[in-house]
């Protein structure tokens, strides 16, 4: 007997689901409501940290900005790289495996379906742990800018980090005048990690690889996500016109809650799961 078994409405609306996804291919398209069970928290659930990560504009127009951004950020590092993937995670990278999902799109930047083992997933909004110089391109590990920050300023080693880690990986500080950001090794430009920032568009290039894995799939489950960033939005609604039947999975209202062919109001990690299990029979 399944352990969701137990709550009837869920059970119910697994059943739907399952019933019109069965037989066609499924893309997968994620929010940060995946990943809160990994210990990396949302930006709008209960209990999210207050207030929005530095913009694209802030981070470019002043260097006291990228001051703040690369200690926080480079001080949330240690305990976002350590998130694991959950049951959420391993259960679309299962259904991936099983020929379930025909791949993943997600806006997380914390890399844990990559972790989890699937093969075929877009990353909308980048990936925290690669970073890129904005000016020659250079491409750089996170690892190796860790080190170069660390070698610059000795001193952040001995900092304790107090207060939540946000959604992005960053932290929280103060006292940040001090902090050496170091230049490109290869230019002497600006570093960046290769996620979009508020304020900056998702590449095309990026998109059009997300709505190529939605146009060749013949539904769409939603897992995770309010769909506030209009991005993820877009790809609902190329989805809908399609008339492709759309399943969403999330604690609280979704801005595709109209279009939903079934509307599930629960955690992804449990739902997914024993969505999986009973598509992959």
């Amino acid at each position: 007997m399944s352990l969701l078994s137990l709550d009837p409405a869920l059970d119910a609306g697994i059943d739907d689901a399952v019933a019109i996804l069965r037989g066609r291919s499924v893309a997968v398209l994620t929010g940060a409501g995946v990943s809160t069970d990994s210990g990396i928290p949302d930006y709008r659930g209960e209990g999210a940290p207050k207030g929005h990560p530095m913009s694209y504009q802030e981070f470019l127009g002043s260097h006291a900005h990228r001051q703040r951004y690369w200690l926080g950020s480079h001080l949330g590092w240690s305990r976002f790289a350590q998130a694991e993937p959950n049951a959420g995670h391993d259960a679309i990278a299962r259904g991936e495996a099983h020929g379930v999902f025909g791949g993943v799109v997600t806006q997380n930047v914390d890399a844990l379906h990559h972790k989890a083992g699937s093969a075929k997933v877009v990353d909308l909004h980048g990936r925290l742990d690669r970073v890129r110089c904005i000016h020659c391109s250079q491409a750089y590990s996170r690892a190796a800018v860790a080190d170069m920050l660390e070698t610059a300023n000795p001193w952040v080693a001995g900092l304790q980090v107090s207060g939540e880690t946000r959604p992005d990986g960053d932290v929280a500080v103060t006292h940040t005048a001090d902090f050496i950001v170091p230049p490109c090794p290869n230019c002497g430009g600006i570093v960046k990690p290769e996620v979009v920032f508020f304020g900056e568009f998702v590449p095309s290039a990026v998109f059009e690889q997300a709505a190529a894995l939605v146009n060749r799939s013949e539904a769409l489950v939603v897992a995770g996500s309010s769909l506030a960033v209009n991005t993820g939005m877009r790809l609902v609604s190329l989805a809908h016109r399609r008339k492709k039947p759309i399943v969403v999975i999330n604690r609280g209202v979704t801005k595709a809650d109209k279009v939903a062919s079934v509307r599930i109001e629960a955690g992804t990690s449990e739902t997914l799961e024993e969505l999986v299990r009973r598509l992959s029979f």
